[in-house]
Order: C-alpha cells, then structure tokens, then sequence
C-alpha cells in the first residue's frame, strides 16, 4: 500500500462506522436482554450473513487461497467469542461502561503483539497500561460506591474483560485481513464462520423467538454489515495506528444511543475512567516522531 494515500477517506469512514457500531450496540443489548446473549448473536450473524453473501455471489468470486482462508478463520472465531462475550457484558452492565472499559483492548494489544510477535514492550504502554488499569477502577469503584457491585455486574465485568482481550487480538488480525481481501469478502466470511462457531451450540441453546420480535436483532444485522463495510474499506486504506484512535469515539455514541434508546444515565465515574483509558491508550499506542522516522 502507498503511503501517499489521503488518509481522510478511511478516517471519516471509520468514523461514520464507529457510529454504525455503536448504535448496533444499543439495539443489540435490547435483543440480548429479550432473548439471550447467544440467541442475539446467532440470529445477529445469520441475519448479517444472509444480507452479504448474496452480493459477494453475484461477483463471481474465487475462493481464497489457503493462506487467506486461514485469516478468515482466525478472525471469524476470535469475533464470534468477542462479541458473544461483550453481549453477556451488555446485559450486565450500562452500554456507556461497556464501551468504555473495552477501550483497554488497544492497550492489551501490545503486550498481545510482545508475547505472539516478540515486540519490545516500551516504557509508555506502561505508563499507558497502569493508566488505563485506573480507569478502569475508577469505574468499578463508582458501581461499588453506588452499591452496585454484585453478582450480576461481576459477571458483567468478567465478561467484558474477556471480551476486551479478543478485542486487542482482533485488532491484529483485522488490519492482516483487511490487507487480503476486499470489504464484502472480509465481512461474508467474518459473519459466515462466526456463525459456525454460534451453531456448535445450538442442540442446548437455540431457541427461535417469534418473528415479530426480530425487529432489535434485523436492525443490528444490518448495522453490523454496513459497519464492517465501512471497517474493512478503511483498514485496507490506512495504517492502523492513525485510524485506532478514533474507535474512542465510540463512547460519545454509547453515551447518545444509551440515553436515547435505553434511558441509561452515565455517571461521572464512567466519564472520568474513559477518560483515564483513552488518556492510556494515547500514551501507550502513540509513539515519538524519532521511533516514526525509523520505521
């Protein structure tokens, strides 16, 4: 890829994708809380499956080398275990919290890259990483001050830490497919193989909801599939690095959407932890221009 592309095309459209996302968020958290994280899920990448497929069809495509299969793989079941996870987190937690507690995955994805890629870890995602940490205590510690802190938040908390440590793999393994493949095979194949994953569990845990109550779920499908659209288009036009930040958008969208659509208030503690974590994950992921120019 040439470095002489205008960012500004891929950074609008990850903006405008973030937003995407984030209102899936909200209408997917009503449909987890109707009918389960899992069903949500399943139905979720069905739905989603079912709207890309056909127009990836219609183009004639070829089927992918082995070597891009197997990212398409790695990534269909790290999303599915990541957003299965972060829908349980959903029906626990205030949308705002989830999104913002989940803001450590930039953070979480350097030390990831150190342990699978033998990368230094620098002093400032250090500094970025006990920041974060925090954050995230803050957080905590207004639910526990407020007297929420039981059982059914724990697992929420549980949830969304998981959640947040596929989020950092996935955010390696995103910009390697974005790389290989273009937008509508990334995302045919994302829903496709995350759906696999979902069926494996289906004797135990499927079971359909009426029909007219698929409102929430269809709404979110098709979220889901113009997002990662948006998503994929951007990975494969600019660096990682310059396009990451914006995912901190996504708590402002949280924020609106939660308010909106789910009546949740956010709490001081909730803003300033975000902040914490975002302030992290700038120190951290950020770098000197000196490491730039020698790169």
């Amino acid at each position: 890829m040439s470095d002489t592309h205008d960012p500004r095309g891929p950074v609008l459209a990850v903006a405008a994708g973030i937003a995407m996302l984030s209102l899936m968020d909200a209408f997917i958290k009503s449909a987890a809380l109707a009918h389960g994280a899992y069903m949500a899920a399943i139905l979720r990448v069905g739905i989603a499956f079912g709207l890309s497929a056909p127009f990836w069809l219609a183009l004639g495509p070829k089927w992918p080398e082995r070597k891009v299969l197997k990212v398409h793989l790695k990534r269909g079941i790290v999303g599915a275990a990541m957003a299965l996870t972060f829908f349980v987190a959903l029906t626990k937690l205030p949308l705002a919290e989830t999104i913002a507690i989940s803001f450590v995955a930039p953070i979480i994805s350097l030390y990831l890259a150190a342990i699978l890629l033998g990368e230094t870890i620098r002093p400032r995602a250090i500094w970025g990483a006990t920041l974060g940490l925090v954050g995230v205590l803050v957080i905590v510690g207004g639910k526990f001050g407020r007297g929420n802190l039981d059982s059914e938040t724990l697992v929420g908390l549980a949830a969304i830490g998981v959640s947040a440590l596929l989020y950092a793999w996935n955010l390696v393994i995103q910009r390697e497919q974005a790389l290989v493949a273009k937008p509508l095979e990334v995302t045919t194949f994302y829903m496709g193989i995350a759906g696999l994953c979902y069926l494996l569990a289906a004797p135990w845990l499927f079971e359909m909801p009426p029909v007219a109550e698929l409102g929430d779920v269809s709404v979110a499908a098709v979220l889901t599939v113009a997002g990662a659209l948006t998503m994929a288009w951007a990975y494969a036009r600019a660096e990682a690095q310059v396009l990451v930040p914006l995912e901190y958008s996504g708590f402002l969208w949280a924020m609106l959407f939660g308010w909106l659509l789910l009546h949740e208030t956010v709490t001081w503690t909730a803003i300033a932890g975000a902040g914490l974590i975002v302030a992290g994950c700038w120190i951290a992921t950020t770098r000197k221009r000196t490491e730039q120019s020698a790169i």
